[in-house]
């Protein structure tokens, strides 16, 4: 499985305050989606998350977003090495996702940027 690097996510009250702060930092402008009534701007390796507090309740417990080449290489590799998928793969705005459990009971997201489904 190719790793191509890795997403920070962050949730926050206040959406709006927080993209101007870390699109100063990271010197880039914030790409913005909703997905599940949670509203989301990603900007450099910051994901930012505002919504619902049982919807963010769950995000929180995703440790970071691992960019993948191929998420279906991402799952074979993961559940051969110990690795129980909870979610996925689904389709997302910009590719696929699953969601996958470690053994250490690490929680991450893996994405890749392949065409949706």
């Amino acid at each position: 499985m190719e790793i191509l690097g890795a997403t920070l996510r962050i949730c926050v009250d206040d959406l709006e305050a927080s993209v101007a702060f870390y699109e100063r930092l990271a010197g880039g402008h914030a790409l913005r989606f909703e997905r599940g009534g949670v509203s989301v701007a990603a900007i450099g390796c910051f994901l930012l998350m505002s919504g619902p507090e049982a919807e963010i309740e769950i995000l929180r417990k995703v440790t970071a977003t691992i960019a993948v080449k191929d998420v279906d290489e991402a799952q074979r590799v993961l559940t051969e090495s110990g690795a129980r998928v909870l979610a996925g793969p689904v389709a997302t705005p910009v590719g696929r996702n699953l969601i996958a459990l470690h053994p250490d009971g690490s929680v991450y997201e893996y994405a890749d940027r392949g065409p949706a489904a």
